[in-house]
């Protein structure tokens, strides 16, 4: 069994949230922790180059976090764990830690705004087989919509879906579930800004310039 870092974890370390996460492998023949894979996978931010960032930090890491691993994962060890991981609880670490860094925690989370970027308009391409024909002659391809704090200045939470089978206003109306908004200003979209969106009670309602 690999023992688990000697690091005193507070709410702002990452490794706390992802120790959180079920490792849902079998135990058996298991060397390298899930949170390890998962750290890894934050740092290293591309599936495709994982196992050559572990080699290349594989003694950096394991010295910092005071694991005794004798090789560093292997790409085979990566696409096996992320077949099983649960996606929605590493969003939601994720997510909770970023919002941990706001000095005031939760409390502090003033304003939120809210992108929905096709593929094509995120990164400049398409992502690659995404785009398929419809009947009627229009196109499906795959969306993304991002919650920004703007007290910190990046993304808190993320998804992805088809725009064949899901809409962004179900999409965003998701996310914004996740989230205490109480006292939080929401920028998005004209698209939702209409009554049905926001027809809970605690909401002011939907303003637009």
């Amino acid at each position: 069994m690999c023992p688990k870092p000697p690091l005193q974890v507070t709410d702002l370390d990452l490794i706390s949230y992802l120790q959180a996460i079920p490792d849902a492998r079998m135990r058996r023949g298991v060397r390298i922790p899930a949170w390890y894979l998962l750290l890894v996978a934050v740092l290293g931010q591309s599936l495709r180059d994982l196992e050559r960032f572990s080699r290349r930090h594989h003694g950096v890491l394991t010295q910092s976090l005071g694991l005794e691993l004798r090789r560093p994962p292997s790409d085979s060890a990566f696409r096996y764990f992320f077949l099983q991981v649960d996606v929605a609880a590493l969003c939601a670490a994720i997510r909770d830690w970023t919002i941990a860094q706001i000095p005031g925690g939760a409390a502090d989370l003033d304003q939120l705004v809210c992108v929905a970027l096709g593929f094509r308009e995120a990164v400049g391409k398409t992502l690659r087989g995404s785009i398929e024909p419809t009947a009627g002659g229009g196109s499906a391809f795959i969306a993304q919509v991002t919650q920004y704090s703007a007290a910190l200045g990046v993304a808190i939470s993320q998804a992805c879906y088809a725009t064949g089978e899901n809409h962004e206003r179900a999409v965003l109306r998701q996310l914004l579930g996740e989230v205490n908004l109480e006292g939080v200003l929401i920028q998005a979209d004209a698209l939702h800004t209409h009554r049905p969106f926001t027809g809970s009670s605690r909401s002011r309602g939907p303003t637009s310039s």
